[in-house]
């Protein structure tokens, strides 16, 4: 029998310090057995181009009753929630990934930032630029999971670490704007395929004006196959995503492909 696990991807605006969405949805995701739930950038904090009209001690009052939240309701409904989270460290803000489990919280600091004029992550936040480290891994039920954000996607050595780990989902929050729906869909299939893993995407809804720039955060939340199909997209209203993922399909798509067979006799000859 093939091992199963059940997947979900909160499709949202900003919350700000609104929690009763977020317990709405998990009881729904409590019915379905949910295991690991992934939420998109900027939905437990605001926009960071908002954040810098807060007041610092607000962003982490934010960011601190979040993270008492997911860790209560890891607690109540045994999920572990991937959350992206703005932290602050003597008055630094730096942009990361919460792993909230029943026992414990992890975090992994987003080593590559947008750095454009329009849109400069790089300069607003105080992430350590060194040489690429491993994104977080973890297991669960037999499944090799990892997460990275949205923006490291692009970025091949990421995909190289999916190749050498034997990843069998990647999970991948993102806050993407500005029309870019297809580049994203193609991508996001394309890696899939290429790599023989699940890809779980969780894009973040609402708007931001700018300067007379309309930003408008469409969702196409989505969960595609090792095939390279989208087996589920939410579009652009808030929802929630629920699936099931099989190793069976991961196993029999490298299988038939054989990708890493192919490299893996010519590592042998070197």
């Amino acid at each position: 029998m093939s091992k199963e696990l059940v997947v979900g991807a909160l499709q949202l605006p900003t919350l700000g310090m609104n929690a009763t969405r977020l317990e709405f949805y998990l009881k729904k995701a409590d019915e379905r057995g949910v295991d690991v739930m992934l939420l998109g950038e900027y939905v437990l904090n605001h926009f960071f181009k908002e954040i810098r009209l807060m007041a610092p001690n607000m962003v982490k009052s934010q960011s601190k009753k979040h993270l008492e939240l997911l860790k209560s309701l890891s607690i109540k409904y045994d999920i572990i929630f991937i959350a992206p989270m703005i932290i602050i460290k003597k008055k630094k803000y730096y942009k990361t990934i919460a792993k909230v489990t029943p026992k414990a919280i992890r975090y992994y600091e987003q080593q590559i930032l947008l750095p454009y004029p329009h849109w400069n992550e790089k300069k607003f936040f105080s992430n350590t630029i060194a040489p690429l480290k491993d994104a977080m891994t973890f297991s669960i039920k037999g499944f090799k999971i990892m997460v990275f954000a949205g923006f490291e996607l692009h970025f091949d050595p990421f995909w190289i670490q999916v190749t050498a780990k034997k990843i069998d989902l990647v999970l991948l929050p993102t806050a993407s704007t500005f029309g870019s729906h297809n580049r994203w869909r193609e991508i996001i299939k394309s890696k899939a395929f290429l790599h023989g893993c699940y890809i779980l995407r969780a894009n973040r809804l609402g708007e931001y004006s700018d300067e007379n720039v309309q930003w408008k955060f469409y969702g196409d939340t989505m969960l595609v196959a090792p095939s390279g199909e989208v087996e589920m997209m939410l579009e652009d209203k808030e929802s929630m995503l629920i699936e099931t993922i099989e190793k069976d399909e991961i196993l029999a798509h490298r299988k038939d492909w054989g990708f890493e067979k192919e490299l893996k006799e010519r590592e042998n000859l070197i």
